[in-house]
């Protein structure tokens, strides 16, 4: 196993009610900014009964944020933070939400020049951030338990990500009665996105860490048995609630502790949704079954361990046995509607010139747990995802 620090503060409340928790962690004398995306929180009642919770503190809100949050409005919502003196953040909604407060956080208090410096350096220049929480309502990227986030500049086509100890939710209450009017689609992306984010912590190669391998992999067997039940019945609570805490353990830094990371798949999928707006899962369904098909020489250890401990595949040589993983890993993400070709979005091989020229730009030309994910690889598994 190899060295580690782990530091995870963030208090999680958990289960049906817990909206009503909010009037114990938020300071009594706090300026709250509610941020939230779409709308829709004012449509389900989630909205209303947040404003309940916090009671007599002033509330103002922040609306629109989008699914791929851009710097753009972001900047807007600093400027409003700013001028009203708000003090306490709160994202109400899912990844995009809570990522773009993460960002407004730090930002809002940042000393060294434009905001936009934070993403340029990866957040190690973040030396404070204002304390926010957040309400999800949309389980996948794990960003209520992690200090990580990732922001589109649409000015420059750029996908980035940041990440700070000072970015820490204090709290994240999730209450998983609140992801039943999820459209299929987002539930479907929000399984594969957490699916995806514990495979790029798991199969790289063997350090002997087993608990770490045996927490990743009840992580992904839960997933494939628990998805297909929330696309048959969205209102299943126990299914809700088990995929919920699967997204949050999928990227809250347990599993990552000791072991190295993949994270390629995650780099070229950020760069076809800055060029072409897919949804983040979308983009990991299309490059994973292709990154793992070109390098699974690299990966065979892990492979044959995943293929075995996860998928229950035992006959046939080590080879078979990769290639039908890799295979039953495709297949559970169409199962959950999330296509695996740049061929079903409307696109083929005239986009990968520019998604190469973007990663190139955005110096990601040695990708991977050994850093071998060259260009030219990068260029092998776009042209395999087509």
């Amino acid at each position: 196993m190899l060295n580690f620090d782990f530091y995870n503060p963030t208090h999680i409340l958990f289960g049906k009610g817990r909206i009503a928790d909010l009037n114990k962690v938020v300071p009594l004398d706090a300026k709250v900014l509610i941020l939230y995306g779409g709308g829709s929180i004012k449509k389900n009642g989630v909205f209303d009964e947040v404003k309940l919770a916090l009671g007599e503190r002033q509330v103002s809100e922040f609306g629109g944020i989008e699914p791929n949050p851009t710097y753009e409005t972001l900047l807007a919502t600093i400027e409003l933070v700013n001028t009203n003196k708000i003090d306490f953040l709160l994202a109400v909604g899912g990844g995009s939400v809570i990522d773009s407060t993460k960002f407004v956080a730090a930002a809002a208090l940042f000393e060294g020049g434009e905001p936009w410096a934070i993403l340029e350096k990866r957040g190690n220049n973040i030396s404070k951030a204002l304390p926010f929480g957040t309400i999800l309502t949309l389980p996948a990227t794990g960003s209520e338990m992690n200090s990580g986030a990732v922001v589109t500049r649409r000015s420059i086509n750029a996908k980035m990500s940041f990440n700070s100890r000072h970015c820490f939710p204090q709290f994240s209450i999730l209450d998983p009665s609140k992801t039943f009017t999820l459209p299929i689609r987002q539930i479907g992306n929000g399984a594969v996105d957490a699916f995806i984010h514990v495979i790029e912590q798991y199969l790289t190669y063997p350090v002997n860490s087993p608990v770490q391998d045996r927490f990743a992999e009840g992580i992904l067997k839960t997933l494939i048995e628990e998805g297909p039940k929330a696309l048959v019945n969205p209102e299943d609570y126990d299914v809700r609630a088990n995929l919920m805490w699967c997204a949050t353990m999928a990227l809250n830094g347990v599993i990552s502790t000791g072991v190295p990371q993949d994270w390629a798949t995650h780099m070229i999928g950020h760069e076809l949704t800055a060029l072409h707006g897919l949804d983040h899962a979308q983009t990991l369904a299309i490059i994973l079954p292709s990154m793992l098909r070109i390098r699974k020489d690299a990966k065979r250890e892990k492979l044959l361990q995943y293929a075995e401990r996860v998928w229950d595949l035992r006959d046939g040589n080590d080879d078979i046995r990769i290639d039908a993983a890799i295979k039953h890993t495709q297949n559970f993400f169409e199962q959950m509607g999330v296509k695996t070709h740049l061929s079903d979005y409307a696109l083929n091989a005239e986009c990968i010139p520019a998604i190469l020229s973007a990663l190139e730009a955005h110096r990601m030309v040695s990708l991977g747990e050994r850093r071998d994910v060259t260009m030219d690889i990068s260029r092998q598994v776009l042209e395999l995802s087509l």
